[in-house]
C-alpha cells in the first residue's frame, strides 16, 4: 500500500510539475487543523513531509492561522507549538486578522502564482481550491499522509490550454523573460507611461459659410435620378398661350 500510494504521489506531482511550472523547493502552506491532525497521529510533519514529496520542501504558515489557534485556547497549544516553528508568511490581513480558511485562500488568489501546496483539514478551504487551478491538497487520514489527486478544475484548464483557448503559466513566464531579454517590456511601459497630446481642432470651413436664402414663390423642380456613365438628359416644356383661356379660338388667317 505504501509503494502504491508513491507512485500516486509521484504521478501526481509530475502533473503540477509539467503543467502549473511546479520546482523545488515546494512551498507547502500548513494551517492549524494540519498540525493538529499530525499530533494526534503521531506524524513527524518536518522528516516525513520531504520523504513523501520526494525533495526539498519549505514549510510556511500565515499570522491569521497562528491567531486562530491563540484565540481557540489550550486544547490546540500542541498544534500551535508545532505551527510556530514554520516560516510565516506576509498576509495582507495583518493589520486586522481573519479566519485561517480565508487567509489560505486568499494567499493562493484566483490562479496560485506563488505554487503553494496546501495543508488542511478544513472542509472549508478544501472546496474553496477545488475552484482554483494549480492547487496541489495534502491532508491525513488513517495516520497516512495523502496528495491528493489533481480536480477537475485544474484539469479543465491544462484542456483548454492544450486547445489554445489560454496560455499556461509556464508559457507566460517564458514570455515574460524573452521580453525582459530582449527590452520589449521596459519600452512597452513607456509607451504607457507616455500620454499623447491632441492636436488643436479647427472648425470645419463650410460648416461656417452662410446658408443661402430660398426665394419665395419659386418652386424647385425635383430631380431625377440618373445612373452612373449615363448623361442627365435636358427635358424642355413648350410655354401654353393662357390668354384666351383653354376654349378659346384661334386666329383668323387673311389672304
Amino acid at each position: 500500500m505504501k509503494i502504491k500510494r508513491q507512485k500516486q504521489a509521484k504521478k501526481t506531482i509530475s502533473f503540477y510539475k509539467y503543467n502549473f511550472n511546479f520546482r523545488e523547493p515546494f512551498q507547502i502552506l500548513i494551517d492549524g487543523t494540519f498540525c493538529q491532525a499530525a499530533l494526534k497521529n503521531k506524524i513527524q510533519i518536518k522528516e516525513q513531509m520531504p520523504k513523501y514529496l520526494m525533495g526539498e520542501v519549505q514549510l510556511c504558515t500565515t499570522n491569521c492561522a497562528l491567531k486562530e489557534l491563540e484565540t481557540l485556547g489550550k486544547e490546540l497549544y500542541g498544534a500551535k507549538i508545532i505551527l510556530q516553528r514554520f516560516q510565516v508568511r506576509r498576509c495582507p490581513h495583518f493589520q486586522s486578522p481573519v479566519p485561517a480558511s480565508e487567509c489560505l485562500l486568499s494567499m493562493l488568489g484566483e490562479t496560485n502564482p506563488h505554487h503553494y501546496f496546501v495543508a488542511t483539514q478544513d472542509h472549508a478551504v478544501t472546496a474553496g481550491l477545488k475552484k482554483i487551478p494549480g492547487v496541489p491538497l495534502l491532508y491525513i487520514i488513517l495516520n497516512t499522509m495523502v496528495l491528493d489527486k489533481p480536480c477537475q478544475t485544474s484539469l479543465d484548464h491544462i484542456q483548454a490550454v492544450q486547445l489554445g483557448e489560454l496560455v499556461s503559466p509556464a508559457q507566460q513566464q517564458s514570455i515574460r523573460s524573452l521580453k525582459e531579454e530582449q527590452g520589449i517590456a521596459h519600452k512597452d511601459g513607456e509607451r504607457r507611461g507616455k500620454k499623447r497630446k491632441r492636436k488643436q481642432s479647427h472648425p470645419n470651413p463650410l460648416s461656417c459659410l452662410k446658408k443661402k436664402k430660398k426665394q419665395k414663390g419659386v418652386p424647385t423642380p425635383p430631380r431625377k435620378k440618373t445612373e452612373s456613365g449615363e448623361k442627365r438628359k435636358r427635358s424642355r416644356q413648350k410655354k401654353r398661350n393662357t390668354m384666351g383661356g383653354d376654349n378659346a379660338a384661334a386666329p383668323a388667317v387673311t389672304v
